[in-house]
């Protein structure tokens, strides 16, 4: 069953190929095929393309499908090749002539874009709240451990002194920046496409602007050939947006990863949160903290596998766009689980509040000694010099003194500045006008 078939019939080798996975992904944008139906139902009402008698039978009937979507009582039929050709022929089976009419003025091309722009919007609303969540987190241990020092490093050897303060308050300020870009994935996500059609517009005169405002829309694509050009472009602007909060866990798992080991021991995994090995009795294995850092190098990858589908592709639509479905969908809910169990495993994790005091991290408070020196009146490269002779020497001790008074310093985290940062940002997100706009089509 095709909404194209001309009567003429396919290959079913052919149509299977075509078709691709796209009964299977579009059952997670089956509920935004719905909701952007009514509002193009509504439309049709408006422009008298469509009855009030008609319209109230098709509104009647399409959330009745949502009912059953939500319910988990929705499939595409065998045969279908997507979720818009199955409610149009649910409809059609319903209604009659009246199903027919729901894609009066439409085509599958903005039909799909507008499906994949209401589930983004929708999911990067999770997204945000959950980076916000895990950031809540990071703040208050960057708050509770700002006293408790902990070495840092570079180049993988012995720095100077860090903090665990200082080190939550990185990943959370990482992620306060990461929102930078959730914020124009949103402001990318939240324009409509709807009446573009298939990317030229059409002869009927639909009303562009009540679309927008009925699916809550900031914006809509004024042109309707960039409409369509949109699609693949939104899809890499958001992966590079989810690939970023990704890096940032990424990395934070490597440092889990590596200071939980027996050789540092700075972070303690809870035991339940750990794995065991097969023949190693002493092995607590921080395997979920390298399935975060490996999905969060794959989320960082999303965006490039976009760009090579996409790359030098003309203006108007090409069913290459249908292979960017089957990793774009999925990757919200990978990033979502990453978030949450970051989060849970973070709450518990346990620190070492005397690490510094090993001998191992004399070295550590050199510069601390070098920059006593400089205070008390000596040339720097001079202070610089007395102190690497120590330290060659053997004479060197380590005094394990710190006074860092400069914002966002250890002595100064100024965590209310990352927290009015984050803040900032959240407030430019119109969570609430779309929230509102969909559960007014659906009352």
């Amino acid at each position: 069953m095709k909404l194209w078939d001309k009567g003429t019939g396919a290959d079913r080798m052919i149509g299977e190929f075509t078709a691709g996975k796209d009964r299977e992904t579009d059952l997670h944008l089956a509920v935004w095929d719905v909701v952007g139906s009514i509002a193009h139902i509504r439309m049709l009402n408006r422009i008298n393309m469509i009855s009030d008698d008609e319209l109230s039978a098709l509104e009647t009937e399409l959330k009745h499908i949502y009912r059953k979507i939500k319910d988990g009582n929705f499939t595409i039929a065998e045969g279908v090749e997507d979720v818009h050709s199955q409610i149009e022929f649910m409809l059609t089976g319903k209604l009659g002539e009246a199903g027919k009419k729901v894609h009066t003025a439409r085509s599958r091309n903005d039909q799909v874009l507008v499906d994949i722009k209401l589930f983004a919007r929708d999911k990067l609303k999770q997204v945000v709240l959950a980076v916000t969540s895990l950031f809540d987190t990071l703040i208050s241990l960057s708050d509770k451990h700002r006293e408790i020092l902990m070495p840092g490093y570079t180049h993988m050897q012995i720095a100077m002194p860090s903090s665990f303060g200082l080190w939550f308050g990185a990943y959370a300020e990482s992620l306060a920046e990461d929102m930078f870009l959730l914020k124009a994935a949103y402001k990318m996500a939240n324009q409509n496409p709807l009446g573009s059609a298939a990317g030229f517009g059409s002869g009927f005169p639909v009303d562009r602007s009540l679309t927008t405002e009925l699916l809550g829309f900031e914006n809509m694509h004024i042109n309707v050939i960039n409409a369509q050009m949109n699609r693949g472009k939104m899809e890499k602007v958001i992966a590079f947006a989810l690939g970023s909060v990704g890096a940032t866990l990424s990395r934070l798992a490597m440092d889990i990863c590596m200071y939980s080991g027996q050789n540092f021991r700075f972070f303690i995994l809870p035991d339940e949160y750990t794995t065991g090995s097969s023949i190693m009795p002493h092995k607590k294995n921080p395997d979920v903290f390298e399935l975060i850092r490996a999905r969060g190098n794959k989320l960082q990858a999303l965006a490039f596998e976009i760009s090579m589908v996409t790359t030098n592709l003309p203006s108007g639509y090409h069913r290459d766009f249908q292979q960017i479905k089957e990793s774009f969908v999925p990757s919200f809910d990978m990033l979502l689980e990453m978030l949450k169990i970051s989060k849970t495993v973070i709450e518990k994790i346990k620190i070492s509040n005397d690490i510094v005091e090993n001998e191992l991290y004399q070295d550590l408070f050199s510069v601390e000694e070098v920059n006593k020196l400089v205070l008390d009146g000596v040339a720097f490269r001079d202070a610089y010099r007395q102190v690497a002779e120590k330290i060659a020497d053997g004479t060197y001790v380590a005094k394990r003194e710190i006074d860092h008074v400069h914002e966002g310093s250890i002595g100064n985290l100024r965590n209310d500045k990352i927290i009015k940062k984050m803040n900032e940002e959240l407030e430019g997100f119109e969570f609430e006008k779309a929230e509102k706009a969909i559960m007014k089509l659906l009352e």
